[in-house]
């Protein structure tokens, strides 16, 4: 068995969006990062937040898994984490060729990644699930729409290896012109959609609970209410995103689902972060993303909470303090994200930045500059290409009124 060595490099799968946050962490605990690219060719979503000048060493995959776990074998890493959705394939390997007594169960790897197998995974244990199809034939999904009693139904159509909502389209009558589409053409990660998942539409509030995980142990990082709005006939829109306090009645519930869930993938050890449905009936899994939450989020996280999952996975792979099972609420913390409801070119993208006035602003981003084409927002990487805007502090009333000054801030950019 390959171990790791406590006093060994970290070692971090396409250290991008939040994963690119692990090699300043590990940095400040005196913990050198190496890098391994899943890939020659960087997708072109990750390549801002990419800093070569973090690493001391880079490993670039190519295709030849034994060079590169050969290579890690001889640096001794004390653990392999995914940074970004495209290392998680990746990162789930190597640690169980190189670091085995800290990887994740290797014969469930694909229900870690694949959205059809992990919803599998919550069936095969009990778990209610969301009902569903994944196949390459059309006339399968009509007859299982037919079986189900889902004709004149709400649909939802998506890649069943993709994130950030790519691909993510609310059907009806139409799911046959959505569902060809996109099968056989790459998603956003430039993985190939061999078939593709057809899934009831179901209603309820959308939650994310973030996780750190040893040992089996699935530790609470926080828990987020997601909104989310249609804009034209795109369905995956987000709207906002509001830190809920563990005090919340349906925090227990969420949580005790997420968990179980976890063991039923055979997640071990790192960052993940769970998308389950509150509905009438209870949880229901939406998907799970066996990385850090993206979009910058451990850094809001602190806010709110002090902690987040880039804090843990230091301290535990440090021995550098204790991992709490849950967390706290400091501050009553919101993500704001902006909408375009229009294509055009940006004529004002000056006006956006007056969001730094409200009383409750701590950070924002904003993607956009004049003369920028920018099209209808269809979904998260849409969204987070023009920007969105962090507010916190302790009264919430302060933050949910600078929330609608917001969106009156954003009705004013001229897109034509």
């Amino acid at each position: 068995m390959m171990l790791s060595d406590p006093n060994g490099p970290a070692v971090i799968v396409d250290p991008f969006s939040s994963g690119g946050m692990y090699a300043p962490a590990f940095r400040q605990a005196g913990v050198p990062v190496v890098a391994v690219l899943s890939g020659p060719d960087m997708p072109e979503v990750y390549r801002a937040s990419f800093h070569p000048e973090d690493f001391p060493e880079m490993i670039v995959f190519d295709g030849d898994l034994d060079a590169v776990a050969g290579r890690l074998r001889e640096l001794r890493p004390r653990c392999i984490l995914p940074g970004a959705e495209s290392g998680v394939e990746l990162a789930d390997l190597l640690s169980s060729l190189v670091t085995e007594e800290l990887a994740n169960v290797p014969e469930l790897r694909a229900a870690r990644r694949h959205k059809w197998e992990m919803a599998e995974a919550a069936r095969r244990a009990g778990l209610p699930v969301i009902r569903q199809i994944c196949t390459d034939d059309p006339a399968e999904v009509e007859a299982w729409i037919e079986r189900e009693g889902l004709v004149g139904r709400d649909l939802v159509v998506k890649p069943p290896k993709s994130a950030s909502t790519d691909g993510v389209t609310r059907v009806r009558e139409n799911w046959r012109e959505a569902f060809e589409a996109q099968l056989g053409r790459p998603n956003q990660w430039q993985i190939i959609n061999d078939r593709m998942l057809v899934q009831e539409y179901v209603n309820g509030h959308e939650y994310v609970i973030d996780i750190f995980s040893h040992d089996g142990v699935h530790t609470v990082t926080d828990l987020c209410r997601y909104t989310k709005v249609d804009n034209s006939e795109y369905m995956a829109v987000y709207d906002a995103m509001e830190w809920v306090s563990p005090d919340e009645p349906e925090v227990q519930e969420l949580v005790d689902y997420t968990r179980k869930f976890l063991d039923a993938v055979g997640f071990r050890f790192g960052a993940a972060h769970v998308e389950v449905m509150l509905s009438e009936d209870g949880p229901r899994l939406i998907e799970l993303n066996a990385r850090p939450h993206g979009g910058g989020q451990p850094r809001f996280c602190r806010m709110a909470t002090g902690d987040s999952q880039i804090d843990r996975a230091v301290r535990y792979f440090t021995r550098a303090g204790e991992i709490p099972e849950g967390y706290r609420l400091q501050n009553v913390t919101l993500v704001v994200f902006l909408i375009s409801r229009a294509s055009g070119i940006v004529r004002n993208a000056a006006c956006l930045e007056d969001v730094a006035k409200l009383a409750s602003h701590y950070h924002h981003v904003v993607g956009v500059k004049d003369g920028d084409r920018l099209e209808v927002t269809k979904d998260l990487l849409n969204t987070l290409s023009l920007g969105f805007v962090v507010l916190a502090g302790p009264d919430r009333e302060q933050v949910w009124a600078d929330y609608e000054e917001v969106r009156r801030i954003e009705a004013g950019l001229i897109v034509a």
